[in-house]
């Protein structure tokens, strides 16, 4: 634990919001393995959590959001692969595995060693500690994949990185054959109640959150060759809000009313 950094510590987070949403609103995100997981977490992690309602939710939110999105892309490429960047303890797996797909779960070597005692891989899961910016990943997966078509989630990741290194990524990624990615995002006013709310409520006001995006589209002018919006959605869109705190329904309502925080669905 103690070897984890500002940035990696946040691995907790998510996992939090998921057991709260599996014990509280299941109709949103309901994950067994993260249940199974709770009394594997340190004891400090829930003792010290600072969150509420809303930031529970907006991170089992993610996990949802995310969830549809894989599943979306195994109905249409079932002999697709999945690559999850800055995995952390995301528990994706093993709510969404169709029996034939191959995952790939990347994060920085103590995150992986960290996972490792929690979480075993599977036959059709493999852990690689890595950079997630780096191209030794991607070109090491592509050659054991082939032509696999490929769905790349960031979930919860770019925020803390500037544009130019996500861009770089992206841009990267357009040499690498049949690949879409997915990741969530702010814009500038998300970013700045995130900088100024959300993660000191979280618990991590340390960390530093870089990267925001107004448009997908300027972001796709950027990234320049083929790449296509394939979606750009609001963030709370399919989220079921029955049962919820009034604060929190209204809080998700005006986040999606000026498009603060959404998903971005991309082909490159």
């Amino acid at each position: 634990m103690e070897r984890l950094g500002t940035v990696e510590s946040t691995l907790f987070v998510p996992m939090l919001g998921r057991i709260y949403a599996s014990e509280n609103f299941p109709k949103i995100l309901y994950d067994e393995k993260a249940l199974e997981l709770k009394e594997k977490l340190p004891k400090d992690v829930a003792g010290h959590d600072t969150q509420n309602q809303y930031t529970y939710l907006a991170s089992a939110s993610r996990s949802a959001n995310m969830d549809r999105y894989i599943r979306n892309f195994l109905e249409r490429k079932p002999e697709g692969v999945i690559i999850q960047l800055g995995c952390g303890l995301e528990t994706a797996f093993s709510r969404n595995d169709n029996d034939r797909t191959k995952w790939y779960d990347v994060d920085l070597p103590d995150v992986i060693e960290y996972r490792k005692t929690l979480l075993t891989e599977s036959k059709r899961e493999r852990y690689i500690a890595a950079d997630a910016f780096s191209e030794l990943w991607l070109t090491h997966i592509r050659e054991e994949i082939g032509n696999a078509p490929v769905l790349v989630t960031a979930s919860g990741l770019f925020y803390y990185f500037e544009e130019n290194k996500v861009l770089d990524l992206l841009k990267r990624f357009l040499s690498y054959g049949d690949i879409e990615v997915v990741f969530d995002t702010v814009n500038k006013s998300g970013m700045k109640m995130m900088r100024k709310k959300w993660m000191k409520k979280v618990g991590h006001e340390d960390a530093k959150m870089f990267f925001y995006l107004d448009s997908a589209e300027t972001l796709v002018s950027k990234i320049g060759g083929n790449a296509r919006v394939l979606a750009e959605e609001k963030y709370y869109r399919y989220i079921n809000k029955k049962g919820l705190a009034f604060a929190t329904k209204i809080s998700m309502i005006v986040s999606d009313m000026l498009n603060m925080v959404k998903m971005v669905h991309l082909k490159l």
